[in-house]
C-alpha cells in the first residue's frame, strides 16, 4: 500500500521530475530488507524467486523473453556464478550472486538519486540539495495543496530529516556517497537500525503509547471490508504475533521486540533464498548443482509472464 505521498505525486508526476520521499509504509515493517516486494509462494507464483536470483530490473527484461532466450541467458548467468569452474554451483556460490545482485540493486538506485539530488556535482547530498529538491515545490505550491496537503508534507519533511542526521554521521548535513546510501537504505547499515524501528513503531502504534498490540499490528497489513470474515493468513498473523512476535507475553511489541521482529539477527535472506533453489532443483540431492539442473528448472529462476504464455501456446486446445 502506498502513502498519500505516493499518491499525489503520481498525480502530478507529468508536471515535475524529483524523487519520492523515503517514507514508505509496508516495505520494511515485515522483515528486514527483503529481495523482492512479492510475496515467496511458490504456489501461486516464482516472482520472488526471480527478483531474489536476477535483480528487479534484470528480472523485468526477462518477463519480455521467449523461452529459448530465457535459458540461454540463463546459461550464461550460470557460468558467472560457478567461481572456480568446476561445472557445479554450491550453496556459496549462488548465495554469493544473490548478494552481489541485491548489492548491484542498492547501488544503481544511490546511482539515480546522488544524480537527481547533486546539484553542485561534488558527489555527496547536502540536506539542503535534497529537501528542495523533493519537497520545496510541494510544500511551496498553492495550486495544488491544501493545507491540510501541507501539513502532511512538512511532516514528512521532518521525518526524513531525522534519518538524514542520523546518516549524516559527522553532521555536517552533508551526506556522502556512503551516507547518502545509509539514508535511503538505512536497513543495510547497523547504526540505522534504531530509526529503522523507530519510523516502524510510528507507522504502526496508533494510539501512540510507543509500542505495538495485536490489533495494530494487523491493521497495518489488512483492513477489513464491511462484515467479511477474517482470511485464514490473518488468523495465522495474529497467531504469529501471540506466539513469536511477543516474547515477553505482556500483549504489545516494544521496541527490542520490533527490532527482533524487522531486523532478525538469525534470518538472512539472501542464504535462506539460496538454499530453497538448491533444494527445489537439486535433482541427485548432491547439495550442488549443475547446470543441467538448473536449466531444467529455468522457470524457478528466471521463468517469465511471457514464459508462461508461450507454455500455452503449445498446447492443445483441448487441454485448457
Amino acid at each position: 500500500m502506498r502513502t498519500l505521498c505516493v499518491f499525489l505525486l503520481v498525480a502530478i508526476c507529468s508536471s515535475w521530475v524529483f524523487c519520492k520521499p523515503t517514507v514508505e509504509k509496508k516495505d520494511r515493517v515485515h522483515h528486514s530488507k527483503d529481495l523482492s516486494d512479492h510475496h515467496h509462494d511458490d504456489s501461486q507464483d516464482f516472482q520472488y524467486d526471480h527478483e531474489a536470483f536476477l535483480g528487479k530490473e534484470e528480472s523485468k527484461t526477462f518477463d519480455q523473453l521467449t523461452p529459448e532466450e530465457s535459458k540461454e541467458r540463463l546459461g550464461k548467468i550460470v557460468d558467472r556464478i560457478d567461481s572456480d569452474n568446476d561445472t557445479f554451483v554450491t550453496q556459496p556460490e549462488l548465495l554469493a550472486w544473490i548478494k552481489y545482485v541485491h548489492g548491484r540493486f542498492v547501488q544503481e538506485d544511490v546511482d539515480k538519486q546522488v544524480l537527481l539530488h547533486d546539484k553542485d556535482g561534488d558527489g555527496s547530498v547536502s540536506w539542503e540539495e535534497y529537501s528542495t529538491q523533493t519537497y520545496g515545490h510541494l510544500i511551496g505550491e498553492e495550486e495544488f495543496y491544501d493545507v491540510q496537503d501541507k501539513d502532511t508534507y512538512r511532516k514528512m519533511m521532518k521525518r526524513d530529516e531525522r534519518r538524514f542526521k542520523h546518516a549524516d554521521k559527522d553532521g555536517d548535513l552533508i551526506a556522502t556517497r556512503e551516507e547518502f546510501t545509509a539514508f535511503l537504505h538505512p536497513e543495510e547499515f547497523d547504526y540505522m537500525k534504531d530509526i529503522v524501528v523507530t519510523e516502524t513503531v510510528e507507522d504502526i502504534d496508533k494510539n501512540g503509547d510507543g509500542v505495538v498490540d495485536v490489533d495494530e499490528y494487523i491493521g497495518d497489513m489488512y483492513s477489513p471490508d464491511g462484515d467479511e470474515p477474517e482470511p485464514d493468513w490473518v488468523k495465522t498473523e495474529r497467531k504469529q504475533f501471540l506466539e513469536f512476535r511477543d516474547l515477553n507475553k505482556d500483549g504489545k511489541m516494544d521496541r527490542t521486540e520490533i527490532s527482533h521482529w524487522i531486523l532478525p539477527h538469525d534470518y538472512d535472506h539472501a542464504d535462506i533464498e539460496s538454499k530453497h533453489l538448491i533444494y527445489e532443483s537439486d535433482k541427485d540431492k548432491d547439495d550442488k548443482l549443475t547446470k543441467k539442473e538448473i536449466l531444467e528448472n529455468w522457470n524457478m529462476f528466471v521463468g517469465s509472464q511471457a514464459t508462461n504464455y508461450g507454455e500455452d501456446l503449445t498446447r492443445r486446445h483441448d487441454e485448457f
